[in-house]
């Protein structure tokens, strides 16, 4: 029943692609996000409804009379910088036959992640962005707080099967990054029981990320929290919820939660510790020997026998700065932080000028939410493969779209203020600095 409930909605949905092809971007990114199909058990398991909706909107991008544009910022050039250096990478890779498949994976992850910034241009768009991100990993955060009450935390919590996040360490820091965008719509709603709701999913999403017993998620959360107090508008009141709420939920952990976490301190003695370790230096020689780096598939025993310093501890990198590293050289990991950084300077300016223009508290509190979240990602992405997870490029296009559109409200309002003043015999004020350069993109 759920395949055919699943396949009906998806398929009949197409048609509707075709005449408004932003509908599919939403499609798409509840499905690569969520994976609803991993939900069913029968054909919709492996369906392609990905590749179909993918397909339809692209169609539709062409023959739709709808507003579309790709921005053109700093940090759309240099995530496409980033894609093609992947791509030369890859045809250079230690084995190009073996690289391809991951390259066309991420290839078509990051073609839809453009589609989407053409596409999305209003405030409206972004916020059911941020909404399906938000509900697709909630849906998991908050069935794993709900099954850690009932185990009393004894058992990890995993995602879904055949997804980025399918193992307990991917699906924790998508929760933890998720905590926010959850924050952000909790400060947007009106509605009383939407706020209680919303409430309730981040307390359920932190007891879903602790009980993953995930040592990368713990020092995350950690990082997070602190980083959203410093964010938040109530510094008193917003420290000590997060410290009660943090001590409590740490509390009920087991005991052999305890024991996992305190390993951290111990990490010379720790076997998954010292893999690694021994996984990054593997990274680190291969990069210092190729400058192309070795492709996407270089976590072999040959690889490791050449560069590791333990050439039979096989594993994956287990970070995304070593992923990325290894993978595509120190050129890659460059462009790689150069892209996060040139994120987090808009995000910056979003909540420095939003806060100027009555009515955009909106874009502020977005731009410090997904700040929050890319701390938890670039702290718990230390320890884990998640370079090319799909959320936190999505939550670029976010920024995108909505650094135009408030450089699109400033430059209307400098626009408007001399024509009101020399109507009323008033003296403009002197326009804010850096406002004339703004050029508001067509739509």
């Amino acid at each position: 029943m759920r395949d055919i409930a699943l396949a009906t909605f998806l398929l009949g949905s197409l048609p509707f692609i075709l005449w408004r092809p932003v509908l599919g971007v939403f499609l798409w990114v509840w499905v690569s996000v969520m994976s609803p199909h991993r939900l069913t058990y029968g054909f919709a398991y492996d369906f392609p409804f990905a590749q179909l909706i993918a397909i339809a909107t692209l169609i539709g991008l062409v023959v739709s009379r709808q507003p579309k544009r790709l921005p053109v910022t700093p940090v759309t050039a240099t995530l496409f910088a980033l894609l093609v250096w992947m791509s030369v990478t890859t045809l250079f890779a230690i084995d190009t036959a073996e690289s391809l498949p991951v390259w066309e994976k991420v290839m078509k992850v990051q073609l839809m992640i453009f589609v989407t910034a053409a596409l999305l241009h209003s405030r409206q768009h972004v916020q059911i962005l941020i909404w399906i991100i938000a509900a697709s990993v909630a849906f998991y955060a908050v069935k794993g707080g709900l099954f850690t009450l009932r185990v009393g935390g004894e058992q990890r919590v995993w995602g879904p099967w055949g997804s980025y996040i399918e193992d307990n360490n991917s699906l924790a820091l998508a929760t933890v990054m998720m905590i926010p965008l959850l924050r952000y719509l909790h400060l947007q709603a009106t509605h009383r029981w939407i706020r209680h709701g919303l409430l309730a999913a981040m307390l359920l999403s932190g007891l879903s990320a602790l009980g993953s017993q995930s040592r990368g998620a713990l020092l995350a959360i950690a990082a997070m929290l602190a980083f959203m107090w410093l964010k938040s508008r109530a510094k008193v009141g917003t420290g000590i919820a997060l410290l009660v709420l943090f001590s409590v939920g740490v509390a009920f952990m087991p005991d052999k939660w305890d024991t996992r976490m305190r390993s951290i301190e111990n990490y010379e003695e720790d076997t998954s510790a010292q893999g690694r370790f021994n996984a990054w230096m593997n990274a680190f020689h291969l990069a210092q020997d190729r400058p192309l780096g070795g492709g996407f598939a270089i976590y072999t025993p040959e690889v490791f026998a050449r560069y590791a310093p333990d050439p039979t501890d096989v594993h994956s990198a287990h970070s995304i700065y070593f992923q990325v590293l290894g993978e595509h050289g120190f050129v890659g990991l460059l462009l790689f932080l150069l892209l996060w950084l040139l994120v987090w300077r808009d995000a910056s300016w979003i909540d420095r000028r939003a806060r100027t223009q009555e009515g955009w508290q909106w874009a502020s509190d977005l731009a410090r939410m997904v700040q929050v979240a890319l701390v938890g990602y670039g702290v718990g992405g230390a320890f884990l493969n998640l370079a090319y997870y799909d959320v936190p490029y999505n939550l670029i296009v976010a920024l995108v779209v909505t650094r135009i559109l408030v450089e699109r409200q400033i430059q209307s309002a400098a626009e408007a203020a001399p024509t009101t003043s020399a109507a009323d015999g008033v003296r403009p004020d002197p326009p804010i600095s850096g406002v004339n350069s703004l050029k508001a993109p067509r739509s």
